[in-house]
């Protein structure tokens, strides 16, 4: 298990941005993060105000950062080194609910192709 501490030394992201809370586990190709969503997400109060709804593209994001930790500790690049790993893209998403305060967010991310 990776904790939010530990998490801050891998990737260079910060509040209110970070938007992976714990790695569950991993491998050298898997790794399985969470996102406790809360009432207290800056971006509730503008989305939708009386009914808070987590935007699609941060629940991209927070994958993104869950790949992003894969790829750190595959490679060993930590946030200090100046270097920024880049998400370059995503085919096929597709939102099967809204997320909303109290929900918890689990992402299953596996390497399946390196270039």
């Amino acid at each position: 298990m990776i904790e939010a501490r530990d998490i801050l030394k891998m990737l260079p992201h910060r509040y209110p941005f970070l938007l992976v809370d714990r790695v569950l586990s991993h491998t050298n190709d898997e790794l399985v993060a969470i996102k406790n969503v809360t009432f207290n997400e800056p971006f509730f109060p503008g989305h939708f105000p009386g009914e808070p709804t987590m935007p699609g593209v941060l629940m991209l994001e927070a994958m993104a950062q869950a790949c992003g930790l894969l790829a750190v500790i595959r490679s060993g690049v930590r946030s200090d080194s100046g270097l920024i790993l880049y998400f370059a893209g995503i085919d096929n998403a597709r939102f099967k609910r809204p997320v909303t305060p109290g929900d918890q967010l689990r992402f299953e991310v596996q390497l399946v192709k390196q270039k």
